[in-house]
């Protein structure tokens, strides 16, 4: 029997930086207040924040690199679904009457600190747009 090494569970390197700096461009264009973009991005301390901020590198664990990555698919899948990019925008900060969001914004679900929320509006977004 051939043993096979497991995968890395490190994240792969080089991805911190442009996830860093696609997050806060994302931020910009959603206007998310400074205390939305560190929940977001899972409550880093904020020393930590700002230093990423403000070099827009760093290392990123696993679980900040899984959320940067669903909100860049809940990005793609609103620039998809709406051919206004202001619009599509606007779309995260609107109250939203689907049985998920309960008559609150997506982004109030998002905020929520859960990873597991990120998904599900991403989830969400991709069945609208008709993907898997």
């Amino acid at each position: 029997m051939t043993a096979y090494p497991l995968p890395s569970t490190e994240p792969a390197e080089g991805l911190s930086g442009p996830a860093l700096r696609s997050f806060f461009k994302l931020a910009d264009l959603w206007n998310l207040r400074i205390a939305e973009q560190r929940r977001l991005l899972g409550d880093p301390p904020e020393s930590t924040f700002y230093k990423w901020k403000r070099q827009q590198d760093g290392v990123l664990g696993r679980d900040t690199l899984e959320r940067i990555s669903y909100l860049l698919g809940i990005y793609k899948a609103l620039q998809i679904l709406f051919p206004d990019t202001k619009q599509a925008d606007a779309w995260l900060h609107k109250a939203n009457q689907a049985s998920l969001f309960g008559g609150h914004s997506a982004l109030e679900r998002m905020l929520s600190g859960n990873v597991a929320d990120l998904y599900v509006v991403r989830q969400y977004l991709d069945a609208q747009r008709g993907g898997h």
